[in-house]
């Protein structure tokens, strides 16, 4: 009997993917937790977040992740198009590949949301959650910080601040550049 790929289910808005992210994703790989990540940019944010446009965010995370094996940027909350629904993409994904065992990615600084999620005991069910610790994250549930406190919000606001410079240690070098030549998240704080 063959046994089920290990597959990390690695969902968000990733506007931008920072380095927090590829950490998480090298992670996971070293450790061995997942033996494929998909990084899933949402579609539509379904507490109606403002976000870069999709197609921006889907580069900025093939940029971010093109360099580490294992790791696919997938599309499919765009094939499955309007409000982005984690129980939705977790079922179409199983729809695509039954054969696959999923897991849930997500930061220790979720688990505070979680309940305003639509039927997380579902997901959780389907794809039980792998969490990754985050530095300045204080949850009884959080495991032991292995990512550091960078967050979007605070990317969105240096860049809309002028202060694009002082993003180099918080964004993929390739996912800042395309921040500058795409001219986003200019003026717009969060």
């Amino acid at each position: 009997m063959t046994q089920q790929a290990r597959v990390g289910v690695f969902g968000g808005s990733f506007n931008p993917p920072h380095v927090g992210h590829v950490l998480a994703a090298a992670y996971l790989l070293s450790v061995q937790a997942v033996d494929l990540l998909l990084v899933i940019p949402v579609f539509r944010h379904p507490f109606a977040k403002q976000l870069a446009p999709y197609q921006d965010r889907l580069a900025m995370c093939q940029l971010a992740m093109e360099w580490l094996p294992s790791v696919e940027v997938s599309d499919i909350e765009r094939r499955l198009g309007g409000e982005s629904r984690t129980l939705a993409t977790i079922e179409a994904l199983l729809q695509e590949e039954p054969n696959r065992a999923l897991r849930l990615i997500i930061g220790a600084d979720v688990l505070k949301d979680r309940e305003s999620w639509h039927r997380f005991d579902q997901i959780a069910e389907l794809a039980p959650p792998l969490i990754l610790g985050r530095a300045g994250v204080d949850h009884p549930e959080a495991p032991a910080a292995v990512l550091p406190a960078v967050s979007s919000t605070q990317i969105r606001d240096l860049v809309a601040g002028g202060h694009i410079a002082d993003c180099g240690a918080l964004l993929p070098a390739a996912v800042q550049r395309y921040l500058v030549e795409h001219h986003l998240y200019r003026g717009a704080r969060s």
